[in-house]
């Protein structure tokens, strides 16, 4: 099992940034003793510190508290035909990167690097694949690690929005869509995270997919370092409105569905 990439004390870190709300107006604005705060995150749960602090932050109550109680971890999609996942390390973290091909014609697309891409090129060989794009989600160095040695290997063309546009990449502008047999890769922007960070939504396959990068995470979401204020947005109004069992696949941590999230990220639940 891959773990979730945050815990409790992160959503609510990134709440805060995102919002620019100190510890001391925080306590103060949630009516808690500032001291209680601190220890709550420290780690000891304070059920009733959590809850008043949930609001203030725009974090839904239940979903944050079965976060810290360790109580939601998504649902195991299952073996996707024409779909591989990697969890590749990266300095002190791990990074996803996705392949993925039509199980007909073998026309396949890389979707980011991680920080190692030699699972992805064994998968590609073993399979008799052959990468037609190489689809970058956002250009932070964890995603894109190995995007040199990636292009030399499959001799595929790299895209990435133009609004991070970086040597060795094509950029394109958000809304083009790339074919690989009878898979449609929708492309839509869900900056936030980075200024140009992009959602891939896939379908005509098995099952739907949308990789998303650092937009969303099982239980979290990336934190807002371009904007707080448009991360929430695009994953509210792009990525949770679609199906309910599409599948997300993020930048860090598992696999999850638009109908998980929207019921138990803290950022989006408040059920």
């Amino acid at each position: 099992m891959i773990p979730l990439e945050d815990n409790y004390i992160d959503v609510i870190g990134k709440a805060q940034r995102g919002l620019n709300i100190s510890d001391e107006e925080l306590a103060q604005r949630a009516a808690v003793p500032f001291e209680k705060l601190q220890r709550l995150k420290e780690g000891k749960l304070d059920e009733e510190v959590l809850a008043r602090i949930a609001p203030v932050l725009g974090l839904g109550k239940k979903a944050l508290l079965d976060l810290a109680k360790g109580l939601y971890y998504p649902k195991d999609p299952g073996v996707i035909p024409g779909f591989f996942h990697f969890n590749t390390r990266w300095e002190d973290m791990t990074v996803n990167n996705y392949l993925l091909w039509d199980t007909m014609t073998k026309e396949a697309a890389a979707f980011d690097t991680g920080g190692n891409c030699t699972e992805m090129l064994d998968a590609i060989k073993v399979n008799g694949l052959s990468v037609k794009y190489i689809l970058l989600t956002h250009t932070h160095a964890d995603h894109i690690a190995e995007l040199g040695r990636l292009k030399r290997a499959v001799e595929a063309p790299a895209y990435c929005c133009q609004l991070e546009i970086i040597p060795g990449a094509e950029p394109f502008s958000p809304g083009k869509t790339f074919q690989l047999g009878n898979l449609s890769i929708s492309s839509f922007l869900t900056n936030g995270h980075s200024p140009g960070g992009v959602s891939y939504y896939v379908t005509g396959g098995k099952r739907n997919l949308v990789i998303v990068g650092d937009s969303l995470f099982a239980g979290s979401m990336g934190g807002g370092n371009y904007s707080y204020t448009e991360a929430l947005r695009n994953n509210r109004e792009k990525i949770l409105t679609l199906p309910d069992d599409t599948i997300i696949c993020p930048g860090h941590g598992p696999l999850t569905t638009v109908g998980e999230e929207k019921v138990h990220n803290p950022f989006f639940a408040f059920n």
